[in-house]
């Protein structure tokens, strides 16, 4: 494969002209083009030297179901918690095992067209089998989780040893060879201690991850401080719960001692700017996130959903962490597009425990690359930094091809996996007949004949 190749190696070394060699799932080499076609002059070539060649994007925070098949649909001037307790949760509980995997299909070929190889998904799925299957179908790269909260009424919200019991099953499933399992937990204060000490344990024990949400508004950090006393990194720290292996999504309204605590225990934060910003949560006044990345912490960067940061596109999603790095400090120095380009490939695969085969184009290393066509338009003329242009001139629409694995599953912009006529077709009869199970009806804020 020929192009322009940003290895996001140690040195970030960025061969121009360069080549990369792929046997079976793997990177065998990358070197110069005029090197690979010398010594390999009979393996079969793709691209020209107008391509940018980057590894596969990492999401580490994105759901899957629900909110997909009601894409763009929730209002952006509601008030605090009515986009999910009036919206969100309501649709999740009328989902059926086929929604699931409709749902799951679009939001995930959506991902692949624009670059996003791995995704994690946030643990909001209530039939991973489903799920897993739209993932296989379509040969994207997944980390699946399900249900797990066991405070108050929702769909799903169980005593904790039914929780845990969900839990075990969900580890326990046959996925895939691209598909892993972790144990997810809605989090917030929706979640026991007994029920996240027990979660934290259980992941520990089967040598896997566990994520769950906190903090993106400062409606935890008061519920926590009002019933313990600390804030909530203290006291999940005293519960025993952070660790190297926990991926907390949001942390943004937290203090200077959760930072450290966080940095301390290796615990990793998924930032999804998009989605703090559509909803108003304050990001700009409180971006903690930035000290997290000063102090060498563990950040990935996440798209969330489709009513929250609504386009699932790496690319955007760290130019928008770069902007507000550079706004909110009043320092156009401290951050840039080759650090929003880290975080979206190496340092994010770092963040979520997949640096050993994802996240850098290295021998060895699984052959997730992507492909960006620089004969479009918004790339002419191509600018001597190629990161710079990548982040601040183009986004994940400008992909050509994607190969997870060593497989190319998008080819020419278009996803190889689906047919997109017959998948728009189901979309809109699934999101008509969900909405009328869930007696909402999305309005139109301005009249429409």
């Amino acid at each position: 494969m020929r192009g322009t190749v940003v290895t996001m190696d140690l040195r970030r070394q960025i061969i121009a002209d360069g080549a990369v060699l792929i046997e079976n799932d793997l990177i065998a080499a990358v070197a110069p083009w005029s090197e690979l076609r010398a010594e390999h002059p009979a393996v079969p070539a793709r691209g020209s030297n107008t391509d940018l060649i980057v590894p596969g994007y990492i999401n580490g925070h994105q759901h899957l179901t629900g909110d997909r098949l009601i894409q763009s649909s929730i209002p952006d001037n509601l008030l605090p918690g009515e986009a999910v307790f009036n919206w969100v949760i309501p649709i999740h509980a009328e989902h059926r095992p086929d929604d699931d995997e409709l749902s799951a299909t679009l939001t995930l070929a959506e991902s692949l067209r624009n670059g996003i190889t791995s995704t994690f998904e946030a643990g909001t799925v209530a039939h991973p089998d489903r799920v897993a299957a739209a993932a296989n179908k379509l040969g994207a790269r997944l980390c699946l989780g399900t249900w797990g909260w066991d405070v108050e009424e929702g769909p799903y919200a169980y005593p904790v040893d039914e929780v845990l019991d969900r839990q075990r099953q969900m580890l326990n499933l046959n996925l895939g060879p691209l598909i892993t399992a972790w144990v997810a937990l809605v989090g917030h204060d929706l979640m026991s201690d007994e029920l996240v000490s027990d979660a934290a344990a259980l992941a520990r024990a089967r040598g896997v991850g566990m994520t769950f949400h906190m903090s993106p508004t400062n409606s935890d950090p008061d519920s926590y401080v009002a019933r313990t006393g600390k804030r909530p990194m203290a006291h999940l720290h005293d519960l025993d719960v952070l660790g190297p292996t926990v991926a907390i999504s949001h942390a943004v309204h937290i203090d200077e001692t959760e930072v450290a605590l966080l940095v301390e225990t290796g615990t990793s934060v998924i930032s999804c700017p998009w989605a703090y910003l559509r909803l108003g949560q304050g990001m700009s006044r409180e971006f903690r996130h930035l000290a997290l990345w000063q102090q060498n912490g563990e950040i990935a960067l996440g798209c969330d959903s489709e009513n929250a940061g609504d386009m699932v596109d790496a690319i955007r999603t760290a130019a928008l962490f770069a902007g507000l790095a550079k706004d909110t400090s009043v320092d156009a120095t401290i951050f840039g597009a080759h650090e929003a380009l880290e975080l979206a490939t190496i340092r994010g695969a770092e963040a979520m425990g997949v640096s050993e085969h994802l996240g850098s184009i290295e021998p060895g290393k699984q052959a997730d690359l992507v492909v960006h066509d620089r004969t479009l338009l918004e790339w002419i003329p191509n600018s001597p930094d190629p990161v710079l242009q990548l982040i601040w001139g183009s986004d994940g629409r400008s992909v050509r091809e994607v190969y997870v694995a060593g497989t190319r599953v998008v080819e020419g912009a278009q996803v190889l996996g689906v047919d997109l006529e017959e998948l728009a077709g189901e979309a809109a009869i699934a999101s008509t007949e969900l909405l009328l199970r869930s007696g909402i009806e999305p309005p139109s804020r301005w009249p429409q004949s």
